[in-house]
């Protein structure tokens, strides 16, 4: 190319990109966006204050936020936080019944959402509108009966409102789902709150069935331990006996029927329990039960019980030597002196029918011809 001055002059090169697939990080206009207003990259200034003294402007002003809201419900519709934010600012504003009308609509896009109805009911109380708080936790209790946060604050608020009557009617509803282990207990206070000891006890009665765990049988006796009904208790005790039955024995409960009873002062029927118990639970899984009966036979026991106690720990440990090695003859013979020392003649003639079914096994190489 010629310039006017004569001269020529050279194009510039024009690089050539050398590789043309995608880098492997791509970033888009919105991440970049996204990043400067975390990083606040652009300061925005905060607006300026308004004070409103004219009907007609506080009139614009409530239709400007309104739009704002509703825009930014109509680009997320799903977005909890929206709907309660619109809520309670038309709370503030004293508009209770858009207010209402809000938690309305938000509850018809997603009615089992929590939050919604929490806020929503809480608005109500707020205000002292309980019959609009009542009918929202029925409708909240019916809708998802699941959820226990609805109950317990259903419950409070009839509580607190001192219509005792309407609020164990709330807690029968609630029972009817057969909740887990704490909403029963909350139902048992509540009526203890009241000296209701009869209301109690018979919520106890279908507890322990809706829930038959040892815990839940032995928390039931401790009731009636603690109101003084010795005998209730006892009969709990046996009834948890009973019902568990020898298939599914558990030594938590017969350690607290013996302690119970030791706490009566009824040493004979302590002893009676934890004999039944260490002859019916397997040994492995009885070492609380065994060392409380040593340390009850120890101070309540005379020189014979406690003995009896000795005998029957060295047997335990017999027992298990000649389980984990059925050739170990040593502890055979121990274990069949300490049965003839006791004079149990039975016991001694099982022991040693036990002992001899286990034949030594046969030396390598041993010769079975007699020496020539």
């Amino acid at each position: 190319m010629t310039s006017e001055g004569g001269t020529k002059s050279k194009m510039p090169k024009v690089s050539k990109v050398k590789n043309k697939t995608p880098a492997e990080i791509q970033i888009t206009a919105e991440q970049l966006i996204r990043e400067a207003k975390e990083r606040d990259l652009e300061i925005v200034a905060p607006p300026p204050k308004q004070k409103i003294s004219d009907p007609d402007e506080l009139a614009e002003y409530k239709l400007r936020k309104r739009k704002a809201f509703e825009d930014a419900i109509r680009r997320n519709r799903s977005l909890v936080s929206n709907w309660i934010t619109y809520a309670q600012w038309e709370e503030s504003q004293h508009e209770i019944q858009r207010a209402r009308s809000v938690f309305e609509r938000a509850l018809d896009v997603d009615h089992r959402t929590i939050t919604i109805w929490l806020k929503y009911a809480e608005m109500e109380m707020k205000n002292k509108q309980i019959n609009f708080a009542r009918n929202i936790w029925d409708r909240a209790v019916t809708i998802l009966p699941r959820a226990n946060q609805f109950w317990y604050k259903y419950t409070y608020m009839e509580e607190m409102l001192a219509n005792i009557a309407g609020a164990r009617q709330v807690f029968e509803r609630w029972m009817e789902w057969q909740p887990e282990e704490q909403p029963w207990l909350t139902y048992i206070k509540f009526e203890l709150r009241y000296k209701e000891l009869d209301r109690a006890r018979s919520i106890y009665e279908r507890f322990v069935l809706v829930h038959p765990e040892v815990k839940n049988w032995t928390k039931y006796a401790k009731f009636e331990q603690q109101h003084s009904y010795i005998s209730s208790a006892r009969r709990i005790y046996e009834r948890a006996v009973e019902f568990f039955g020898e298939d599914n024995m558990d030594e938590r409960l017969f350690l607290g029927f013996a302690k119970f009873e030791e706490n009566q002062k009824e040493h004979e029927r302590a002893r009676a329990i934890y004999k039944y118990a260490l002859e019916h639970i397997e040994k492995e899984k009885a070492q609380e039960l065994f060392k409380s009966y040593t340390i009850h036979e120890k101070k309540f026991g005379d020189r014979e019980a406690i003995e009896d106690v000795i005998v029957s720990k060295r047997r335990y440990q017999y027992e298990e030597e000649v389980k984990s090695n059925p050739h170990n003859y040593d502890a055979w013979f121990d274990y069949l002196r300490l049965f003839e020392n006791d004079g149990n003649i039975d016991g001694t003639r099982e022991v040693y029918e036990r002992a001899i079914a286990n034949i030594p096994p046969s030396p390598v190489g041993f010769s079975l011809f007699p020496a020539i």
